[in-house]
């Protein structure tokens, strides 16, 4: 009779959460071309292909979304048989740029809580550099970050395009000074705008100082 080993389980729901096998390698302290080995030796074992593999993506068969739900409920019940009747429970401490923080933040949490019902997580929203500058204090375990400078290191997940937002309102000419609402310093989108508009040799003044984009595109709109 077959049985599931642990670690291959383990390693297939990090693949499907994260979406890649080197996101999982990353998770688990080891290498792309081992999880791909126990991949295979978990399929080998139920006897279905659970995870397409492509270039650009990995994404889970028909039979693979069937095996999830079961391959969740066997981790959690390993994990409180180690731990006796108490429910181990997993800290997460995690720092999110406010500029990255926006509709995508659910789905986000979403994914992070199916991983794993006894996650603590626990969640930090500020500019990018206090987010950095905590994740290099050890006070927080991972970061959603802008790129700051020349600093290396992480992953790139995405690229933003920058634009300018009005009211339909506004009635500026060039030659007036413009109007801004815009986030306090140090936030780096700001010295962006700023630089831009210096250089474009376009007065400015602050018109509103927000806490967050939130405010700053209410601020904008209104």
């Amino acid at each position: 009779m077959s049985t599931l080993d642990i670690d291959t389980v383990r390693a297939f729901l990090l693949v499907a959460e994260l979406q890649g096998f080197t996101r999982a390698a990353e998770a688990l302290g080891t290498t792309q071309a081992a999880i791909s080995m126990k991949l295979q030796r978990l399929e080998s074992v139920v006897g279905k292909r659970l995870v397409e593999r492509s270039p650009r993506a990995v994404t889970l068969t028909e039979d693979g979304a069937a095996f999830l739900p079961h391959a969740r409920a066997l981790i959690e019940a390993h994990d409180r048989a180690l731990s006796g009747d108490k429910p181990a429970r997993q800290q997460l401490s995690l720092g999110i740029s406010d500029h990255a923080a926006g509709p995508e933040l659910v789905p986000l949490l979403e994914r992070l809580h199916a991983m794993s019902s006894q996650l603590a997580l626990s969640v930090t929203i500020g500019f990018s550099r206090q987010m950095l500058d905590a994740y290099d204090a050890g006070e927080l375990d991972a970061v959603l970050v802008r790129q700051e400078g020349s600093r290396r290191g992480g992953e790139k997940l995405t690229e933003d395009e920058f634009g300018w937002f009005a009211a339909k309102r506004l009635a500026w000419r060039r030659g007036a000074t413009l109007p801004l609402a815009m986030l306090a310093p140090p936030c780096g989108v700001r010295a962006l705008a700023i630089r831009a508009l210096d250089k474009s040799g376009i007065g400015w003044s602050e018109s509103f100082v927000g806490g967050g984009v939130t405010a700053v595109a209410a601020a904008a709109l209104a």
